[in-house]
């Protein structure tokens, strides 16, 4: 299972590609726009139109990955996220935002 996550970590940033001129997942984290949480999924830390709508199109498709790898290793997605979650706060960037288990933004 360990080879699946690297995989699935890596499957979790492509969703942060979009066209030219959209706002990607690298970009907002930089900005402090957005921040990894430990449920799995990205928050938005500003709640502006091109904010939410990014932070959406990421979660529904870390939810549908989730669903996957949860079925294939009979798991729940909740699990999964879990699993997930920690992982990509553990492994966000310095400056970036994640949200920890108090509920409070903080900054690596």
């Amino acid at each position: 299972m360990q080879g699946k996550w690297k995989g699935f970590i890596a499957a979790l940033i492509l969703f942060g590609a979009q066209p030219a001129m959209a706002l990607t997942l690298n970009e907002a984290r930089q900005q402090g726009r957005v921040g990894e949480t430990f449920s799995g999924y990205i928050a938005a830390r500003q709640q502006d139109n091109e904010t939410l709508a990014l932070v959406k199109r990421i979660n529904n498709g870390r939810s549908a990955e989730y669903q996957r790898i949860a079925q294939e290793n009979h798991l729940t997605t909740e699990e999964v996220a879990r699993i997930a979650g920690a992982k990509l706060v553990e492994r966000a960037g310095a400056g970036e935002y994640v949200r920890g288990l108090n509920g409070l933004w903080m900054q690596k």
